[in-house]
């Protein structure tokens, strides 16, 4: 396998929670992509709940809790969310291609939403921090 779009959207999300996806096939995108699916499933208030619970699991399960970052998951599904309610995608290959800026662009698009620096807050990669500047829609 080379990239997450070659599993299916119930075998990547399989796999995740079984905590056997390879790490190298969990990028920016597939956290993107997890975040629709888990949307599309459960709505988005569940969804940010079991992204954050499945997203724990999998890290600790590869020893890489460091990486984990409670504001960046919930803000993602909320950035998500936001996109999906404006989109006519079927699959999450047909979403992402919509809104590309999801992808190239993410870390501008929650600049918006936030002053401080979530990425390298301890604090924000422990507990989900509301944005300082523009709430999410």
């Amino acid at each position: 396998m080379e990239t997450h779009f070659d599993l299916s959207d119930s075998a990547f999300v399989q796999q995740l929670e079984a905590c056997t996806l390879p790490p190298t096939l969990f990028s920016h995108e597939a956290h993107l992509r997890l975040a629709w699916i888990y949307i599309k499933t459960y709505g988005t208030e569940k969804a940010a709940d079991t992204i954050c619970q499945s997203l724990i699991q999998y890290v600790d399960a590869l020893g890489a809790r460091d990486k984990y970052n409670q504001t960046l998951t919930v803000a993602a599904v909320r950035v998500v969310s936001h996109f999906m309610n404006q989109s006519r995608a079927d699959t999450f290959y047909e979403f992402i291609g919509e809104f590309p800026r999801l992808k190239s662009n993410f870390k501008a698009l929650l600049g918006a939403h936030y002053q401080i620096d979530i990425y390298n807050s301890d604090l924000a990669k422990r507990t989900y921090l509301e944005p300082d500047r523009l709430p999410f829609s």
